[in-house]
């Protein structure tokens, strides 16, 4: 199972929400650069790297950050928040993302979702599934839909999506453990590489999602909490 650190940025700098409040963000790193590094130097290959100013704005809005970590370090990265149209999508590939994370579009405007699956592959896209209490919701978590997480993400395979972030919006940041009940049964239903995101709080988290099927596993104020050392990623590895 793929372990990959999460950094979200606000102005420029490394924070973390609770349960996405932009009203209840801590500042951890003001050059989230530095935190990166600090990542690869630890034998971390991935990244989650989320623009929450993007994803308030609608568009990119730090894709130099993007840039700077992409060209200083060889982490594979995985970026989301803001992206909305085509022109979203280029600056992300072009400032260096591995993959990119589409969210609220994939339940909003799905056909230009679909569009960009075809164009670069479902190694490159990923289905951003993020929920609370099983209904999908969008724009930064702020508005909830009807569509059941499972069913969302099973319509979507047949449309030929293969990684599937899936965020639990009441468990993220809360150190509280992670939804593995609901993770096995999309694992059951499906085969998509699922990557859990959301309460990861222990390196027995870790363990149970790698347990479970998990394809990967977000990690990220566990990290910045001192829950989980860098040293014990590294034994997992």
């Amino acid at each position: 199972m793929r372990i990959i650190p999460a950094i979200d940025i606000i102005d420029g700098k490394c924070v973390r929400l609770t349960k996405g409040d932009f009203a209840r963000q801590k500042i951890y790193s003001e050059n989230p650069f530095e935190v990166a590094k600090e990542f690869e130097a630890n034998g971390i290959q991935y990244l989650h790297l989320v623009d929450l100013d993007g994803a308030k704005s609608k568009h990119i809005v730090n894709y130099k950050v993007l840039e700077t970590i992409a060209k200083n370090t060889s982490l594979k990265i995985d970026f989301g928040g803001g992206i909305k149209s085509n022109k979203d999508v280029k600056i992300a590939f072009e400032s260096g993302a591995s993959q990119i994370t589409g969210g609220s579009i994939a339940v909003q405007k799905p056909s230009v979702f679909l569009e960009w699956l075809e164009k670069y592959g479902c190694e490159k896209i990923i289905l951003g599934a993020d929920a609370n209490n099983r209904k999908i919701a969008t724009q930064v978590w702020l508005e909830s839909s009807q569509k059941d997480v499972v069913e969302f993400i099973v319509d979507y395979e047949q449309k030929g999506i293969s990684y599937v972030v899936r965020t639990d919006i009441a468990k993220d940041g809360m150190l509280q453990g992670t939804s593995n009940e609901l993770y096995q049964e999309i694992l059951q239903r499906t085969k998509v590489k699922l990557i859990a995101s959301g309460g990861v709080s222990s390196i027995d988290d870790l363990i149970k999602l790698k347990k479970i099927g998990c394809e990967g596993a977000i990690v990220g104020k566990a990290i910045y909490e001192n829950r989980i050392t860098l040293s014990e990623i590294r034994i997992l590895l």
